[in-house]
Parts: C-alpha cells; structure tokens; sequence
C-alpha cells in the first residue's frame, strides 16, 4: 500500500510541477517586435536621414521654388518638423507639433512628378546610411500614406 501511494504521490507532484511549468512558460511574456524607431537607430540615426533629405531637396533645382524666401530659423523649424514627424510615425518619443499635411502643402501646387522626385531623394538618404530594407520599406510606408494630402496636381 506504501508503494502504490508513494508512486501515486510520486505522479501527482511530477503532474503539479509540469502544470507550473507550463503555467510559468505561458506567463513569460513574447518578445516583443522592437519599435522602428529602435530598429532604425533613434533619434540621432533618423537625424541623419533628415538632414540628407533635405539637403538633397534643398540643392535640387526642381525644389528651388519651395524653399525660396526660407529664413535660416524657417528651414530649422522645417527640418524640426519633418524630424519629429518620423520620430512619432516610427514609434519614438517625439511629438510633431506641426500643421496636417493638407494645411502645410496647399497652394504649393506639388505634382506627382515633384513628389517621384522627393521620394527618390529620400530612398537615396536612407540608402546612404544603410537603413535596411524592412525598416526602409516601413518608414516610406508612412511618407507614402501622407501623399493624398501633400500632391495637388
């Protein structure tokens, strides 16, 4: 009799520590997928792409007429603006302050050739600092999700 309740208690507690197991595993949170803002490299990496953006738009004569007039604190808080807006849609701390895109773009009377030609320059930023092509592919997710607002013609 001592043999069959030592095995029957042997089994009941092998039972509860297989259920707390299980239990335990199931309570471990999942990892996460890390933010874009993460996996882009932060604030100081998406700076960097910023300013090669806009850069590249400031030097092209395409762009020339968008940015005439522009005081030296105007492109700052333009260059602010577009950094923190990456920053929020990429999932980091900022918060972009600034107009709705309809509002900024109107009566800028931007064309989809305009448009092709900035998005070019932007692959070209993130290309140069070697943004891999996930995290690439979702931050121009985001631009291209604003493009209804910003192309008039």
């Amino acid at each position: 009799m001592k043999r069959i309740t030592l095995a029957v208690t042997f089994f009941l507690v092998l039972s509860v520590c297989a259920s707390a197991s299980a239990s335990t595993i199931s309570r471990t949170p999942v990892q996460e997928k890390k933010s874009l803002y993460t996996r882009l490299g932060g604030y100081d990496a998406i700076a960097l792409v910023v300013d090669d953006f806009i850069t590249r738009l400031a030097t092209d004569k395409r762009f020339e007429k968008f940015f005439t007039g522009f005081s030296d604190d105007s492109k700052k808080r333009l260059r602010q603006h577009i950094l923190d807006q990456f920053c929020a849609a990429a999932g980091g701390p900022c918060v972009y302050t600034g107009r709705e895109m309809r509002t900024s773009h109107k009566g800028l009377g931007i064309t989809e050739a305009d448009w092709d030609a900035a998005a070019k320059h932007l692959v070209a930023a993130l290309d140069k600092y070697k943004v891999p092509e996930a995290e690439k592919n979702d931050l121009l997710a985001f631009v291209v999700s604003q493009k209804k607002d910003i192309v008039e013609k």
